[in-house]
């Protein structure tokens, strides 16, 4: 054992059944630095967030193996004895890694609430649940500017525990019964092939929900659980595993943290399953264990909890200030050791080891105050914040108001309160013999609205233009049938829109389609990303129903390919672009912008080849880059440059002439011409 193991294990419950296993820590230390190399940097380690699974598989061998053979007097003193534990081991670091995040974040973000809400929900382990009922917010600060996206995991963690002790008592294994582990064993399977299954099912039809909630990720803990009790009561299965390559092990992971996010399902279930043989085969005498028990890697991984805490904080308050990136990195390494010491030394293990000479309820009771205490300060932050660093625009003439702001400004009807009304209120026209345009979408069809307007102004025969962006719809066309209640939406969306086009669409008409490329692309990472070939499928087979319907009634229905990505996903467009004008943040060749949609634009361009007379396509791309480059500012304006975005997302100022209405115009111009000469 190393100089590291050795001073730290007294804080390790130890029975006759289970030791310090300075290698688990190692373990942890890999886990942890994977992690943080990927929310440094996608590119390095495109799977890296795959450590977060390790730790759920090693959560789950060490929480079993340090109940086993543990005594208590009766049910009520196991799980106070648990919970104590627990309590003592997670509560004090995240309180105080919530608290101080989230007095600086106030210090850099005008509207802070968002960030400050996640931080709150953290310390009862609810983040996870709030984080998913935000995740279809279109509106919501990026996640990589929110400083407690990364306590989801601590969330489910949380949510794990609240049914673990359950399945170990009762079960006959807390209580050192002589069928005790099998039944743990066969019970804790059959409810991990069910938690698999859902995995499985959910991340194809609602991802959020499979990466967030606990009982999808359920099987990844219990995978430690079963390893545990495996060895306890099969030795010759601990013996056969011990024959495999632990360096090979470790080769195979890391191989599966260089595949794309596009391999999530596959590389999960295949790490999981390699963390379960590592901690089995991971034996003395080994190069693997020998590296793992390095003093310097069992230190990390006895720091792993506070270094997971404060890793994101550090990247993201630095992302409201100075940025990431290689000029940055060793001070920010620097900060991330200084603190995590810091937290370690001066508040995880003084609580660990301090005894207060009362039960495991009054350390709960303890707990819960502190916990209710720091949430009733991070309220009254929500309420009397001030920006107190924010620096001034440097923006002339442009209005920096929120994104949600600039929509409804724009448009006609957007978020409308749920009724059956509501899409003929907002799409319906008032005159029968003026033909319609239909815009739909999600907020990107915002940028087409004004610029399709005046485009139509001067036809003969001017059409009425209406626009609906309706998160109902939105889900809709994501795969997901139903609305969340963070944002009004119209339930049934979807059969309710194709019934509204059957009967109200005519010859002539028109409906124009638009959305963000974000939704098909497989993580908000440095552009270009890669396509979601399941959620492309999910869009193609929507789009040929809904423009089927619309074909029906005579219309026709018009792909908008997305408008250039000028900015990489996660920037803080309103501090570095907005305050403090640094335009070179968000300016890429146009390449780059054109591969980060190819996606969608093969998807539409082949529903146009193959469906003739159904699709129509319309590209604003070349109007908005210049010179084989995509930034901020309108490329065609005459005179001094003027910023066309608004925001990081892609939405146009609303008050600046938008320079899509000549493309428009040609485009409905050519339409016309074309019906002409068929007719």
């Amino acid at each position: 054992m190393t100089k590291a193991a050795s001073s730290e294990a007294p804080l390790l419950p130890t029975t006759a059944k289970r030791k310090y296993r300075p290698e688990i820590d190692g373990l942890r230390a890999f886990a942890v630095v994977a992690v943080i190399i990927n929310h440094f940097n996608k590119d390095l380690l495109p799977s890296g967030y795959l450590g977060v699974d390790i730790f759920f598989v090693i959560s789950g061998y060490v929480i079993t193996s340090s109940l086993a053979g543990r005594q208590s007097k009766n049910f009520a003193d196991f799980v106070s004895g648990f919970y104590e534990r627990r309590i003592k081991r997670l509560v004090p670091a995240l309180v105080v890694f919530v608290l101080s995040t989230s007095v600086l974040i106030c210090l850099f973000n005008p509207d802070p609430d968002l960030a400050l809400k996640t931080g709150g929900a953290s310390l009862f382990g609810l983040s996870n649940l709030y984080l998913l009922k935000q995740s279809t917010n279109y509106f919501a600060q990026s996640t990589e500017l929110n400083p407690f996206t990364h306590t989801w995991s601590l969330g489910v963690e949380e949510q794990f525990y609240l049914l673990f002790p359950f399945l170990i008592w009762f079960s006959g294994f807390g209580q050192q019964a002589a069928k005790g582990a099998r039944n743990l064993f066969f019970w804790v399977g059959a409810l991990s092939i069910a938690s698999l299954t859902s995995f499985i099912y959910l991340y194809q039809v609602n991802q959020p929900a499979a990466y967030f909630l606990m009982p999808p990720r359920f099987w990844e803990m219990a995978a430690g659980c079963l390893i545990f009790i495996g060895f306890q009561q099969r030795a010759k299965i601990e013996q056969a595993l011990e024959r495999v390559p632990p360096l090979l092990v470790v080769v195979a992971m890391v191989w599966l943290m260089l595949l794309p996010v596009a391999a999530a399902v596959p590389a999960t279930l295949g790490i999981v399953v390699l963390s379960a043989v590592l901690i089995a085969c991971l034996k003395k005498g080994t190069a693997a264990y020998r590296f793992f028990t390095l003093d310097q890697i069992v230190y990390v991984g006895l720091v792993s909890y506070s270094l997971y805490l404060w890793h994101w904080g550090v990247l993201c308050i630095s992302r409201w200030t100075i940025g990431v990136d290689w000029r940055t990195v060793p001070f920010q390494i620097v900060l991330l050791a200084v603190l995590s010491s810091f937290s370690y030394r001066m508040v995880e293990v003084p609580y660990r080891r301090a005894s207060t000479g009362r039960g495991g309820l009054a350390v709960l009771g303890m707990g819960l105050a502190a916990m209710t205490t720091a949430f009733a300060a991070i309220i009254s932050l929500t309420k009397f914040h001030q920006p107190l660093l924010q620096i001034g625009s440097k923006v002339t003439g442009a209005k920096t108001s929120k994104s949600k702001g600039i929509l409804q400004k724009q448009m006609d009807c957007h978020l409308p309160k749920n009724s059956i009304s509501a899409i003929a209120d907002c799409l319906g026209g008032t005159n029968a013999a003026q033909r319609s345009i239909y815009i739909i979408g999600d907020s990107h069809a915002s940028n087409h609205y004004p610029s399709i307007r005046e485009a139509v102004s001067t036809f003969k025969s001017r059409p009425q233009v209406r626009v609906l962006v309706d998160w109902g719809m939105i889900n809709w066309f994501y795969g997901i049938d139903g609305c969340g209640s963070h944002h009004p939406c119209i339930k049934d969306a979807g059969a309710k829109h194709l019934d509204f086009f059957k009967k109200q669409v005519r010859p002539g008409d028109i409906v124009v389609f638009s959305w963000l490329r974000n939704r098909i692309v497989v993580e908000q990472g440095s552009l270009p990303r890669q396509p979601d070939t399941e959620k492309l499928s999910i869009l193609q087979q929507k789009l040929t129903k809904i423009a089927s319907t619309i074909k029906s009634s005579g219309g026709r229905m018009v792909l908008v390919d997305d408008i250039p990505a000028v900015c990489d996903p996660g920037i803080n467009y309103q501090h570095f672009v907005l305050n403090l004008g640094q335009y070179d943040k968000c300016s890429v060749p146009e390449k780059i912008s054109l591969d980060d949609r190819i996606g969608m634009t093969r998807l539409y361009q082949d529903l146009v080849i193959s469906n003739p007379g159904l699709f129509l396509y319309f590209d604003p791309h070349p109007a908005l880059c210049n010179r084989n480059l995509c930034t901020v500012f309108d490329q065609r304006s005459p005179g001094p440059r003027r910023m066309l975005y608004a925001d990081g997302l892609g939405h146009f100022f609303p008050d600046y002439p938008n320079p899509l209405t000549t493309e428009w115009r040609h485009f409905f111009q050519a339409l016309v011409r074309h019906e002409s000469a068929k007719s």
